[in-house]
């Protein structure tokens, strides 16, 4: 194996690690599964922007997080919007709104919102699923998305930027 995949390997599952860790971090604050989620671990969403690496090592990193879910449509669901939301923002990156990658942060808020969202709606509505429930249980999940991106996201965003070392990118 070359040195170059070999990095990007630890990389990925270091990534993965970490995910796993502040997702099990917000759970202990019951701020990681459900409608309502603010998962400290979707600002390494962010990293997307710098490495390709992040893609599988978010994706498997939130399988691993969902199965305390106890749930097996989380782990597809929540996993795919994970896997959909990294790959867009990787290839969002360097669309710039006055400097700030905008429409890459907005990926996740995006994903989670209309998966996640949907699947609540679907298969975890009393009552059975209706387009109103999908379109609450959406927002709910948009929204903890959102915040977490704008705060948790762009502060790690800013601090890779004025720090490329921290991640080895210069």
């Amino acid at each position: 194996m070359s040195s170059k995949k070999a990095r990007f390997l630890v990389f990925s599952a270091i990534i993965a690690a970490l995910y796993a860790v502040f997702t099990y971090a917000a759970a202990f604050f019951n701020l990681a599964y459900g409608p309502i989620q603010f998962r400290f671990s979707e600002a390494l969403n962010v990293l997307c922007l710098f490495t390709p690496a992040a893609i599988p090592g978010l994706t498997v990193g939130c399988l691993i997080a969902n199965i305390f879910s106890f749930n097996p449509i989380d782990l597809v669901m929540g996993t795919s919007a994970t896997l959909i939301a990294a790959v867009t923002m990787y290839l969002f990156r360097n669309i710039k709104i006055f400097k700030y990658p905008l429409l890459a942060m907005l990926m996740p808020v995006i994903a989670n919102g209309l998966i996640v969202g949907a699947e609540i709606a679907i298969f975890f509505t009393e009552g059975g699923a209706s387009f109103t429930g999908f379109l609450v249980a959406a927002a709910e999940v948009a929204l903890g998305e959102l915040a977490v991106m704008l705060t948790l996201g762009t502060a790690l965003y800013y601090l890779l930027l004025k720090n490329p070392k921290i991640l080895n990118l210069k």
